[in-house]
C-alpha cells in the first residue's frame, strides 16, 4: 500500500485516527489473524555476491540506538542466520502446563554461534507478536517513526511460516522429533524474511543486539532482559543508605556477557549504562541469603556488586550458570592470580620496542596516531596540546599534537584523553587548559580530569602514567609526557636560539644565490651568481621580520609581501609563523646527511615554488648543498639554525617554573641567556595482547571516572569497551624496529585511582623479585632513589633487596655490579647556591637517606655487616652537560667568554611528575634492568618463566623509585615487564653468553649516550660486569668528567661543601671558566658523554628536612616519600 496517493486531511483528523488505530492495534486479538496467499518465500543464496559478510566496525558501539528503531544494524550484512533445534528436554513433571518442553536452539550467524532454550509457549508468544506487527504496519499511521518503517519493507514478502497449533500435552514421545524439524523449519523460513528478522521481537527471541555480532568484541555471549537493581559500587559516597540496602531502585535492562566483560544496556535509548569488567575477584551468587532479593542473582568483581533479579530460582540458576560457563570458557585468564599480582598475565610472543629520550617515541606515537582507524586512548601526568611530535618542524602544523587530533577526530576516530586534575596551589600544568583546549577542536575529542580533591578527598596523590593506546592494538608505555621540556635527542642541548633571515628577489623571475654563512651561523650575506633580471635581491633581518610574522600558529595579516599568504596560497597556511618557519627553514636533521636531506625536502621546495608563467622556461636554481640551514621557497630563501623548542617548549623549571600556558608560544624565559634543561628518559611500546592489557588498565579508569564524577555520566561521556583478546593478534599496524618477547603489565592502582576494591603494587613486587633473582648486575635509572624500609617514612624495600642481593654476591665471591644513576638534583624550583628550596632539599635528604646517610641506607647495611669489599659493587652517578652560548647575529652580545653548565633532568612535581635529570643519567628515565638466567648461570634478566634459556627483564614505565609510586595506594602507574626470547650473542663476565635482544640493546643505548660511545665503538662495552668495562670505563669516565667540571665550573653540588658556611666559602671562589677562558675551553674537550660521580658528601653536616614553620613542613611527609 502507497502512501503518495493519499489524500491530504486536517492534521488534528489525523492524529485522532492514529491514536484510534494504535488502541486498536493493541487491544487486537493476534490469535485470529491470518494472511493469505500475497507473498512467497524469499531466499538468499550465500554465494551471491551482494551477499558477502560486511563486518559490523568496531565504531558501532559508539552509535548505539534504541531497540524498537526502525533501521538499526544488528546482523552482518549479506550473512544468513541458521538455526538448528538440537534437543528437546522435559521441563516438568507435570502435564497441567501447556509446554512442559524446553527446546535447545544453536544459531549461526557468520564466524558467531551462540543457543538458546525456548519453551513452545515462547515460539506462541513470539508468533503472535509478528502477527500483530504484520497487520499494524499494513496501517498508515502518520507518523515519522511508522512511514519510515513502511517504506522500508513496502516491497517486501509478508506471508508468515507456519507455526505448529497442536498443544505439546497433545503429542506423543515419538513425536517429538517432528516437532523439532517444524520449529526449525519455522525459524528458518522466518529468519530469511528482513521484515521480521530486523523486527525488535525477533533479536530479543534469539537474544542478540548490536553489539552481538562485532568481531573485536569476540565471541557471542549470553544475552537477554533482565532487571538489575541501583548501587554496589565500591566507590565512597557513591552508594544510598549503606551499599544500597536501605534506599534502591529496579530498571530494566539489557544484560550482554562478554569474554572479558559484561554490560547492561537501556533498551529504549540503546546507551551502553554499566560495565562490569571480569577479573579475579569475579563470582557469581544464587539466592535469596546472598543477594537480599527473591530470585536474585549476584555478580561480583574488585568495582561493583551487581544485583540482578529474574523471573524464577530456575531463571536466576540458569543465567548463573551460563555466565559463568561462558567466562570460564572464553575469559578464564582473567580470572587468575597473575604473577607479581599484577591484573595482566604474562603475554607471550609480544613484538615490543624501546626508546631511549623522547624523539623517537614522539616520532613512533604521531606515526601510529596517523594510522588510527577507530580509538586513540591518553592518558599523562601532564600534556600540552600544542607540542610538535617530529622535529624540526618542516611540514608547518601537520605534526603538532592538537592537529593531529583534529584531523583523526575529522575522519571518524574516537579520541579519549585522561588528565590528572592537579591542586592548582601546588602546581601549575593548567590541565583545565589542556582540557578546554581539545574539547574545541572536534566532539570525537572527549577529556576527563581526576581526581575531585573535595569530592574524593585525595589532595597529596597524582595519575602518573604515561600511557598511549592506538586502536587497542598497539600501546605506548613509559615516562614521557606529551608535554613541554620532554623532547629531546642524544645531545641533550643547552641551547636552542634558532633563527632565521630571508631574501627575496622580483616575483617575475629568479636567479640562483650562495649562502655564504658566517661565524654565527645566522647573519648571512647572499651573492647573485647568474642575473637573470635587474632587481638587485635585498636582505631582511629577523628582527626586521619579526613584527609581521611574530607568534606560531597564528594567522595574522601580514605586510604587502607575505610570507603567510604565499603558503596559504599553496595550501601550507598551517605552518608556524616565524618560528615554526625558522625551524622548517633549515630542514635539517642532525642524523641525516646533506644529500638526504635535500632529496627530502624536493617535494616541499617543489611545493614552495611559484607558479606564475614569467618562472615557466627558467633554469631551476641550483640547490645550496654547502648549508643545510637554507631552503629555497621560490619568494626567497630562508636561513638560519633550526629551532627545535617552540614558546613554553623551551624551559627551565629549576630557574623558573612555567606560567602562562594558555600562551604556548610565548617564550617565558630568555633562551639567549638562560640554558634549557635537558631531558633524559625512556618508553616502550607493546603490541596485541599486551596493548589490549594496557587499554583495559584505561578502559577501566575512565569508566571509573565517569560513574564518579556527575558531570562525566551524560551519553556524550560514552562507556569504553576492552576488545577481546582473542582478535588481538590481528595487527593493522606495527611499530617498527620491534622485537619479540614476553611481556607483562604492571601497575599501581588503589581504589581512588580505578575503582578497585584492593591496592595493586605489582611494580614493587616485581622490582624486588627481579633485584632478588637477578645473576650478575641490575642497572637503575630513575628520577627517585626514596627506599630503605624503616616501616616509618619509608615503606618499599627496593634499597634493601639491592643491599642484600650485593651482600649475597659477596658472600658467594660472585663478581657482580649494581648501576644507579639518578638526577644530580631533583627538579624543583630553586637555587642550589643558596642550598636549594625547601622542597628541593627535602628530596635530596631522602635520596641521601636511600644511598649513604644512616643506617638504614645501603651503604650504611653495607657497613653493618662489616663488608667494606663489597662497596666496589655498586656505583652511583648522575649526568651533566655543558655548553658555550653562541654569539647571536641581530642585535644580541656576543658571550663568547660564558659558559652554561646543567644537570641533565626531567621535571619533578609534588603531584607526582618527573624530576629535572641533567646530572642524572636518565632521569625521568624510569627504568630497571636486570640480567638473569633461570636455573643458574649468567644473565641479563631476572626471574624469567619457564620455557625461556636466557633473557633480559627490562622493566621500563612511569613509576618512581619511592613510595609514591610502588605503594600502590598513592600515585597511580604503569610499567612494563619485557623478558627475551630471541637472543644475540654477546660476553657476560668474559665469557660468551647469548644476551636478550630487547634488553641488551637498551642496555647498550643507555651506555653509549651516558657514556659518550654513539659514534665511536672505539671502546668495548659490550660486557656490564668485567673490571675493564666497571672500573676503566665507567668509573673512570664518571671519575674524569666529575673532575673536569669541577675544575672548570666549581659546580654544584660538591662533595667540598659539608654544610652552609662552607656553602658561601666556596660559592665565592674563582671559577677557571671566567677567569681563563681558553685554558677552561681546552679542559671541557676531554670531557665525554654525560656521566658524573653523585656527591655523597654535598651538605652532610646539614638538616635538609624543611624547617619548622616552612609551608613545606607543614605537608606531610608522604609527599616527599
Amino acid at each position: 500500500m502507497s502512501l503518495k496517493n493519499e489524500p491530504r486531511v486536517n492534521t488534528s483528523a489525523l492524529q485522532k485516527i492514529a491514536a484510534d488505530m494504535s488502541n486498536l492495534i493493541e487491544n487486537l486479538d493476534t490469535r485470529e489473524l491470518h494472511f493469505e496467499g500475497e507473498e512467497v518465500d524469499y531466499d538468499v543464496s550465500p554465494s551471491d555476491p551482494k551477499t558477502q559478510e560486511a563486518c559490523i566496525p568496531f565504531s558501532a558501539i559508539y552509535k548505539t540506538q534504541g531497540f524498537k528503531e526502525p533501521n538499526i544494524q544488528t546482523y552482518l550484512s549479506g550473512c544468513p542466520v541458521q538455526a538448528q533445534v538440537l534437543e528437546v528436554e522435559r521441563f516438568t513433571s507435570t502435564t497441567r502446563v501447556p509446554s512442559i518442553n524446553l527446546y535447545t536452539i544453536e544459531l549461526t550467524h557468520g564466524e558467531f554461534k551462540w543457543q538458546v532454550k525456548r519453551k513452545f509457549k515462547h515460539f506462541q508468544e513470539f508468533h503472535r507478536e509478528l502477527l500483530k506487527y504484520k497487520a499494524f504496519i499494513r496501517i498508515p499511521i502518520p507518523t515519522r517513526r511508522h512511514t519510515f518503517r513502511r517504506q522500508n519493507v513496502k516491497e517486501e514478502p509478508r506471508e508468515m511460516p507456519s507455526l505448529p497449533r497442536s498443544s505439546e500435552n497433545m503429542i506423543r514421545e515419538e513425536q517429538f522429533f517432528g516437532r523439532r524439524k517444524q520449529l526449525e523449519d519455522y525459524l528458518t523460513k522466518l529468519l530469511k524474511m528482513p521484515m521480521y528478522r530486523n523486527y525488535h521481537a525477533t533479536t530479543e527471541f534469539l537474544d542478540i543486539s548490536q553489539l552481538s555480532f562485532i568481531h573485536d568484541l569476540g565471541p557471542k555471549g549470553i544475552e537477554g532482559m533482565i532487571m538489575k537493581r541501583s548501587g554496589g559500587h565500591r566507590i565512597p559516597g557513591l552508594n544510598c543508605c549503606g551499599q544500597g540496602r536501605a534506599c534502591y531502585r529496579w530498571s530494566k535492562r539489557w544484560l550482554i556477557v562478554k569474554d572479558s566483560f559484561l554490560l547492561y544496556m537501556k533498551p529504549d535509548s540503546g546507551a551502553i549504562a554499566f560495565v562490569l569488567l571480569v577479573d579475579k575477584e569475579f563470582k557469581i551468587k544464587v539466592g535469596k541469603k546472598e543477594t537480599e532479593t527473591k530470585y536474585g542473582l549476584r555478580i561480583d568483581n574488585l568495582s561493583r556488586t551487581l544485583i540482578l533479579k529474574c523471573n524464577s530460582y530456575r531463571h536466576a540458576r540458569w543465567w548463573g550458570g551460563a555466565i559463568e560457563e561462558f567466562i570460564q570458557k572464553h575469559g578464564t585468564n582473567f580470572l587468575k592470580d597473575h604473577r607479581f599480582g599484577s591484573y595482566a598475565a604474562v603475554q607471550e610472543n609480544t613484538l615490543a620496542k624501546w626508546y631511549v629520550n623522547a624523539k623517537g617515541y614522539f616520532e613512533d606515537v604521531a606515526n601510529a596516531m596517523e594510522e588510527a582507524e577507530e580509538e586513540i586512548f591518553i592518558t599523562d601526568w601532564w600534556l600540552s596540546p600544542e607540542i610538535f611530535l617530529k622535529r624540526p618542524v618542516v611540514e608547518g602544523n601537520r605534526w603538532r599534537l592538537d592537529c593531529i587530533l583534529k584531523r583523526k577526530a575529522q575522519q571518524g576516530v574516537r579520541i579519549f584523553v585522561m588528565l590528572y586534575k592537579e591542586v592548582e596551589l601546588a602546581l601549575g600544568i593548567n590541565s583545565e587548559y589542556s582540557k578546554r583546549t581539545l574539547m574545541r577542536l572536534h566532539p570525537n575529542i572527549k577529556v576527563m580530569r581526576h581526581p575531585d580533591h573535595v569530592s574524593s578527598s585525595v589532595y597529596l596523590w597524582a595519575h602518573h602514567e604515561k600511557i598511549v593506546v592506538i586502536d587497542q592494538s598497539v600501546a605506548f608505555v613509559g615516562g614521557i609526557d606529551l608535554a613541554y621540556g620532554r623532547w629531546d635527542d642524544n645531545e641533550h642541548r643547552l641551547t636552542d636560539v634558532g633563527s632565521v633571515k630571508r631574501v627575496t628577489g622580483g616575483l617575475s623571475s629568479l636567479g640562483s644565490f650562495t649562502a655564504e654563512t658566517t661565524e654565527s651561523m645566522e647573519s648571512l650575506s647572499l651573492k647573485n651568481e647568474k642575473e637573470s633580471s635587474k632587481n638587485v635581491p635585498t636582505s631582511k633581518s629577523v628582527d626586521d621580520m619579526d613584527s609581521k610574522l611574530k607568534g606560531i600558529g597564528k594567522s595574522r595579516k601580514f605586510s604587502k609581501f607575505s610570507l603567510y599568504r604565499q603558503l596559504h596560497r599553496h595550501h601550507l597556511h598551517n605552518v608556524d609563523s616565524i618560528s615554526s618557519i625558522g625551524s622548517a627553514s633549515s630542514y635539517c636533521n642532525h642524523c641525516r646527511s646533506r644529500q638526504n636531506l635535500i632529496h627530502g625536502l624536493k617535494p616541499h621546495l617543489k611545493l614552495f615554488r611559484s607558479s606564475s608563467k614569467s618562472e615557466q622556461g627558467l633554469p631551476r636554481p641550483d640547490t645550496d648543498t654547502s648549508s643545510l640551514r637554507s631552503l629555497q621557497t621560490g619568494m626567497g630563501e630562508l636561513h638560519g639554525e633550526t629551532r627545535f623548542w617552540h614558546g613554553k617548549d623551551y624551559c627551565n623549571f629549576v630557574f623558573k617554573d612555567w606560567v602562562q600556558l594558555d600562551k604556548p608560544f610565548a617564550d617565558f624565559i630568555d633562551r639567549y641567556s638562560t640554558p634549557r634543561m635537558p631531558w633524559h628518559d625512556i618508553a616502550s611500546a607493546v603490541h596485541g595482547k599486551a596493548a589490549r592489557d594496557v587499554a583495559r588498565h584505561f578502559i577501566q579508569r575512565w569508566n571509573f571516572t565517569k560513574i564518579m564524577k556527575s558531570k562525566y555520566r551524560s551519553l556524550s561521556y560514552p562507556f569504553l569497551l576492552p576488545k577481546s583478546q582473542t582478535t588481538a593478534h590481528e595487527l593493522k599496524y606495527q611499530v617498527p624496529g620491534s622485537v619479540h618477547a614476553n611481556v607483562q603489565l604492571l601497575r599501581s592502582a588503589a581504589d581512588w585511582s580505578a575503582g578497585i576494591k584492593y591496592h595493586e603494587e605489582s611494580i614493587h613486587t616485581a622490582y624486588i623479585n627481579v633485584i632478588e633473582n637477578s645473576k650478575h648486575y641490575i642497572y637503575i635509572e630513575n628520577q627517585f632513589f626514596i627506599s630503605c624500609a624503616d616501616d616509618k617514612v619509608v615503606f618499599n624495600k627496593i634499597g634493601d633487596a639491592i643491599a642484600q642481593r650485593i651482600l649475597k654476591a659477596h658472600r658467594e665471591g660472585q663478581r657482580y655490579r649494581v648501576y644507579v644513576v639518578i638526577p644530580l638534583l631533583p627538579g624543583f624550583e630553586g637555587d642550589i647556591s643558596t642550598g636549594g628550596g625547601n622542597a628541593l632539599q627535602a628530596i635530596m635528604h631522602f635520596n641521601y637517606r636511600t644511598m649513604c646517610r644512616g643506617e638504614n641506607s645501603i651503604l650504611g647495611q653495607l657497613k653493618a655487616k662489616r663488608s667494606p669489599e663489597a662497596f666496589p659493587r655498586v656505583t652511583l652517578a648522575t649526568m651533566r652537560s655543558s655548553a658555550r652560548p653562541k654569539p647571536v647575529g641581530h642585535g644580541e652580545k656576543s658571550r663568547g667568554s660564558r659558559h652554561w653548565l646543567r644537570p641533565i633532568r626531567p621535571p619533578a612535581r609534588v603531584g607526582g611528575p618527573p624530576f629535572p635529570s641533567i646530572s642524572r643519567q636518565p632521569e625521568h628515565k624510569r627504568g630497571f634492568l636486570s640480567r638473569d638466567r633461570p636455573g643458574g648461570g649468567g644473565g641479563d634478566a631476572p626471574a624469567l618463566p619457564r620455557g625461556c634459556s636466557r633473557s633480559l627483564s627490562p622493566v621500563p614505565g612511569s613509576a618512581n623509585i619511592n613510595d609514591r609510586s610502588m605503594l600502590g595506594r598513592r600515585d597511580s602507574e604503569m610499567n612494563v615487564l619485557v623478558q627475551d626470547t630471541e637472543t644475540v650473542p654477546s660476553v657476560m663476565d668474559g665469557q660468551a653468553y647469548p644476551a636478550g635482544r630487547f634488553a641488551r640493546g637498551l642496555r647498550l643505548q643507555c651506555f653509549r649516550v651516558v657514556l659518550g660511545y654513539l659514534s665511536d665503538p672505539s671502546e668495548n662495552i659490550q660486557d656490564p660486569v668485567s673490571d675493564k668495562f666497571f672500573k676503566e670505563v665507567w668509573v673512570a669516565t664518571a671519575a674524569r668528567n666529575a673532575t673536569i667540571y669541577d675544575k672548570v665550573f666549581r659546580c654544584l653540588p660538591n662533595d667540598e661543601v659539608h654544610n652552609l658556611i662552607q656553602l658561601r666559602d666556596f660559592i665565592t671562589k674563582p671559577i677557571l671558566a671566567r677567569e681563563d677562558p681558553i685554558r677552561a675551553e681546552e679542559e671541557l674537550k676531554k670531557i665525554r658523554g654525560f656521566l658524573v660521580q653523585f656527591p655523597f658528601y654535598f651538605l652532610s653536616e646539614e638538616s635538609l628536612l624543611p624547617s619548622v614553620g616552612t609551608k613545606e613542613a607543614m605537608v606531610p611527609t608522604e609527599v616527599w616519600t
